[in-house]
């Protein structure tokens, strides 16, 4: 075990966690809402350090970030464990899993030898992904560090429920974040998720403040979060408090974990998500986990300039990062 950071010691040996928005009162021997910080003598320790569940490379595409290094590799790695208990999570499996099969089943894995692996992989960047990367912020920290001192992008693929706190120590090393915006409904998140929206909302715009490259993906699910109103609600918080350029990812649902009763999201609902989404300004609206058009186009002249066929990107049509066409800069990380 590691002793963790942003804690608070308080009486009678508990501890309060200020990783994130649950700010868990911890008595000694106890553990967070997270299951992975425990309490031992007074003092917090994280049991997600050192180790990976998994390590992949990925194209940037797919955690989605479409504007972020498009057409390169990053260097995905995960422990498990969550925040949240999403009822659709899909994956429930290393999120759940218990700290003994993580002991026996976990790769041993130094910061330092994360960093070598991206790079040997020709990766861009390190993406903190498939579970949710703040419950591992200490090993998540010291290899972003590591990872600038290499070269190499940070990326983290969040619920975004961490506290302003780990913000501020992160952001230096954080060059991109895509955010599951999961619902735009407090009785969602309270519901479904253990957890609110008001301090996703207030990370969203702080993200926007420090200047991380900022993706938000909403997944549709069947009446639950499909609502005309809800999805426009959500459009109109990311083109007035994000900017109309913040690109939102709109994807498809599938039966999982705990709502296998509920049919895929339709395809009509997604096309109408997406209407919505240009009709209050957003300049990329992108479907996900469907076989459609997922190219960026001009947002001054319309002109193609990144095309894509899956993942893949197969056409970069930008000319230092601006339209060839018109001129005009497009939104996002290029280089």
């Amino acid at each position: 075990m590691k002793e963790a950071m942003l804690y608070e010691r308080l009486a009678d040996s508990k501890v309060r966690c200020d990783l994130c928005n649950h700010h868990c009162v911890i008595p000694e021997g106890g553990r967070g809402i997270c299951r992975v910080r425990v309490n031992e003598g007074g003092k917090l320790y994280t049991l997600a350090y050192g180790k990976t569940i998994s390590q992949h490379v990925d194209p940037i595409e797919k955690k989605p970030l479409n504007h972020y290094l498009p057409g390169s590799r990053t260097y995905s790695i995960a422990t498990p464990g969550c925040n949240f208990h999403c009822l659709w999570c899909q994956n429930w499996e290393i999120v759940n899993m218990p700290v003994s099969d993580y002991d026996a089943l976990g790769q041993k894995a130094s910061s330092a030898e994360i960093v070598s692996s991206a790079k040997r992989s020709g990766s861009r960047s390190i993406a903190y992904t498939y579970t949710e990367p703040t419950v591992f912020f200490e090993y998540a920290y010291e290899t972003a560090k590591l990872a600038h001192q290499e070269g190499l992008g940070n990326v983290f693929v969040t619920n975004g429920y961490m506290t302003a706190e780990m913000l501020d120590v992160f952001h230096p090393y954080l060059d991109a974040v895509n955010v599951d915006l999961k619902s735009f409904r407090e009785e969602i998140y309270h519901h479904y998720i253990g957890a609110e929206l008001r301090p996703i909302l207030e990370n969203l715009k702080k993200m926007k403040e420090l200047g991380i490259w900022l993706e938000v993906t909403t997944l549709v699910v069947p009446d639950l979060n499909d609502d005309s109103a809800e999805l426009r609600d959500a459009a109109q918080f990311i083109a007035g408090e994000l900017g109309p350029e913040t690109p939102w990812h709109i994807s498809r649902f599938f039966p999982l974990r705990e709502m296998r009763d509920r049919p895929p999201t339709p395809l009509e609902t997604l096309r109408h998500a997406k209407e919505i989404g240009l009709e209050e300004g957003l300049h990329f609206v992108y479907l996900g986990n469907v076989e459609v058009d997922t190219n960026t186009y001009c947002d001054g002249c319309g002109n193609l300039l990144i095309k894509r066929q899956g993942y893949l990107v197969s056409e970069f049509n930008l000319v230092e990062g601006r339209c060839p066409d018109c001129g005009k800069p497009l939104a996002g990380v290029w280089e």
